[in-house]
């Protein structure tokens, strides 16, 4: 199907069916680590409650340790056979492992049976999620008409924070209107791992419905060998190189001011668990909204312009923003100050995908979205809150926001060195 012909109906269809991957795996990923302290003693032997989350975090790290693996087969699969079947085939294994953990046993009924099943479910859902960002920012990049691609493909980061705002809207619900604690920890919950399963199953039959891109099929004559291969990849250094310095800042500031934030609130500000989820999630809510304004801006005056803004802001601000932080006393401060580093933050999330889609041929643009993305998340977005609590537990906190502002400035070089995407980019070419 030629994209100049596709019905704008089709293209909001493209968008849901493109972006619902990333607000079932990013609601399944956020649900293991937002009720991990109610099922860790099941799966577990009888030990301390530390033991137990410890072993829970030990396998939602293996779970980072996947991703690469999974932007590297689903990226190949997208390239060699289509976006479409990879990204069916991504959530599938998604809501496999999703049911995996909601059915398992205990440990007191299967023994060491239980947190092996609970490692294979988590080993699938780093493949899956690893896999889907590649894939999904490569379809939605293409099935965008050329005016208005800034705008279609940040509906990837939409559901992305998405995901995280339903996981932790289900776990105000539970707490606070459903179970009790202890219901909770004997059976409760397994109910977000059921929803993720039914929510994937929703996702399966809309990507199953989807049209394939114009861009891979025009590419269909192209000898299979240079479809989706890492030797194929190699040959372009400079797009491989600029999206690992691309994503290196924005991933690591996007999950401080993210995931982890709930932990700083809470640990270092001193705010009230109830206090904190009731800042994150207005917080994130708000910075969903904010990224198709975001990814329609920069089709306007250009993607460069919003990296250098992040950049620029990010490297500058980022210390006073966290100090204040830090020191402050009042819920609202504290939102307000998120707040604005959520603002600086969206030039790289609203537009990140595209500026990576728009780099690299069709023929290996799924796997060179991906890969590198995936590498580059999982060492430093994957390993932001476990560096903020060392350095907090050395009682040298403050070193860790000089160490996202390093991080900014080096991908601001990047981005000071690099040619706006929306005047060069290779879907101009499709």
């Amino acid at each position: 199907m030629n994209s100049s012909s596709i019905t704008t109906a089709q293209r909001i269809k493209a968008i849901v069916g493109g972006s619902i991957g990333n607000l079932v795996e990013w609601y399944d990923w956020y649900a293991y680590a937002a009720f991990a302290i109610y099922f860790s003693h099941s799966f577990f032997p009888d030990s301390d409650l530390n033991a137990q989350l410890m072993n829970t975090a030990g396998i939602f790290a293996v779970g980072f340790l996947m991703r690469p693996i999974g932007g590297w087969i689903f990226g190949s699969i997208a390239d060699k056979v289509g976006r479409k079947k990879a990204m069916t085939l991504s959530v599938l294994l998604m809501s496999f492992g999703s049911l995996l953990i909601a059915l398992t046993p205990t440990y007191k009924t299967i023994g060491i049976l239980a947190p092996a099943l609970l490692l294979i479910a988590r080993l699938l859902q780093g493949l899956s999620v690893g896999g889907e960002y590649g894939v999904s920012a490569t379809y939605l990049s293409e099935m965008a008409s050329e005016k208005r691609r800034g705008f279609y493909s940040s509906f990837q980061y939409v559901t992305l924070i998405g995901g995280q705002l339903i996981a932790l809207g289900i776990q105000l619900i539970l707490q606070k209107l459903l179970l009790t604690e202890t219901q909770l920890e004997e059976w409760g919950w397994r109910i977000p791992f059921v929803i993720g399963a039914l929510l994937s199953v929703i996702a399966l039959y809309l990507r199953a419905n989807l049209h394939e891109t114009e861009a891979f099929e025009n590419k269909k004559e192209v000898s299979e060998k240079k479809k989706g291969t890492v030797t194929e990849l190699l040959k372009h250094p400079k797009a491989l190189i600029t999206v690992i310095g691309l994503t290196l800042g924005g991933t690591l500031a996007f999950y401080t001011y993210t995931t982890y934030m709930q932990k700083f609130l809470v640990n270092t500000v001193h705010l009230t668990k109830e206090q904190s989820t009731l800042i994150s999630f207005i917080s994130l809510f708000i910075f969903a909204c904010l990224q198709p304004v975001f990814g329609a801006l920069s089709d306007k005056i250009g993607r460069r312009p919003l990296l250098l803004g992040f950049g620029i802001l990010g490297t500058v601000f980022t210390v006073p923003l966290l100090t204040a932080l830090s020191t402050t006393t009042s819920m609202w401060t504290a939102f307000f100050l998120i707040m604005a580093a959520l603002i600086i933050v969206s030039g790289y999330t609203s537009i990140n995908a595209v500026v990576k889609a728009e780099l690299f041929p069709s023929e290996i643009r799924a796997l060179g979205v991906g890969l590198p993305y995936a590498l580059t998340v999982a060492i430093f977005g994957g390993t932001a809150e476990y560096i903020a609590l060392w350095f907090k537990q050395a009682g040298t906190e403050q070193y860790f926001y000089w160490y996202i502002t390093g991080c900014i400035l080096f991908s601001l070089i990047v981005y000071a060195g690099m040619k706006d995407t929306k005047e060069t980019s290779t879907l101009d070419k499709d």
